[in-house]
């Protein structure tokens, strides 16, 4: 069955959805996203994401295209229409087509864009032996708390990755520190035992996951800093894990070359991860 994806009123076949030449999603990336899991036909975090969404809206001063008690309504019926268990649904919203122009258009109405697919499941492999990643200067603007579709910088980061044989690059700022991956959220348990991820600020995005993993650890009695740290920190290490909608809690076990720790998943790691999907299938 071909995919069927929602644009702006229309449920259309995927390969068909298309927006207007002069939409300002794709002249100056003025737009926002969400991407949220989807879990036995069921969208999971549903109110956070769309509260994020939301809170991105509004630092663009994007208007709503449809009131928020009509999104998971849409949702629904392009996740009914694709006959999709499990995946991801995306939402992107932008302030929609005019005149280009840098200065914000004052009749434009905002595009919205629903569409799902199926995901590629984290490896028993990299489960086990834990992923790679390596360290790039962070050179993305300097809000990425806004969950903006300009995301030139991240996909670079992620390209040079996979250059290098990883499969996340990690941020390093002006001050040294770790932010946060290309696509993710990065976390370490420091040599105190301590499990230390950067405090959501105007640095990051603050991730759907990240925050509910931090929820679940101090549940579990596990101390967590909110606090940056440094490459020296990290490739000192006894554990490093990044978070995601797609990836849940993976294990790093390989920083720029460098073994993590003893090189392998460690057991906070696991417990985490165990204690997400336990959150997952609720």
């Amino acid at each position: 069955m071909s995919r069927v994806s929602y644009v702006n009123g229309r449920y259309v076949p995927h390969d068909q959805a298309v927006v207007h030449v002069e939409d300002r999603g794709f002249q100056f990336a003025d737009g926002v996203y969400e991407v949220l899991p989807l879990v036995s036909g069921r969208i999971c975090h549903l109110d956070q994401h769309l509260d994020r969404l939301g809170r991105s809206l509004g630092a663009l001063a994007i208007a709503r295209p449809v009131p928020r008690r009509v999104l998971p309504i849409l949702l629904a019926e392009v996740v009914r229409r694709n006959r999709l268990a499990d995946g991801l649904a995306y939402i992107q919203v932008t302030r929609g087509p005019a005149a280009r122009n840098h200065q914000f258009p004052v009749a434009a109405v905002p595009s919205l864009i629903i569409s799902v697919w199926p995901t590629k499941a984290v490896t028993a492999h990299q489960l086990e032996n834990g992923v790679a990643v390596v360290t790039r200067p962070d050179q993305r603007w300097k809000r990425p708390d806004i969950k903006s579709v300009g995301l030139l910088p991240n996909a670079l980061a992620r390209q040079s990755a996979k250059e290098a044989g990883a499969v996340e690059a990690w941020m390093v700022d002006d001050r040294g520190m770790i932010t946060e991956g290309a696509a993710t959220n990065a976390f370490i348990v420091a040599r105190d035992g301590a499990l230390l991820t950067h405090p959501a600020d105007q640095r990051i995005l603050a991730g759907i996951t990240r925050g509910n993993v931090i929820a679940l650890a101090r549940a579990a009695g596990i101390e967590v800093g909110e606090r940056p740290f440094t490459l020296e920190e990290l490739k000192n290490a006894r554990e490093a894990f990044m978070t995601g909608s797609t990836i849940t809690v993976l294990p790093v076990t390989k920083i720029d070359g460098q073994p993590v720790g003893d090189g392998k998943p460690g057991p906070i790691t696991l417990r985490l991860r165990a204690l997400y999907a336990e959150l997952r299938r609720s």
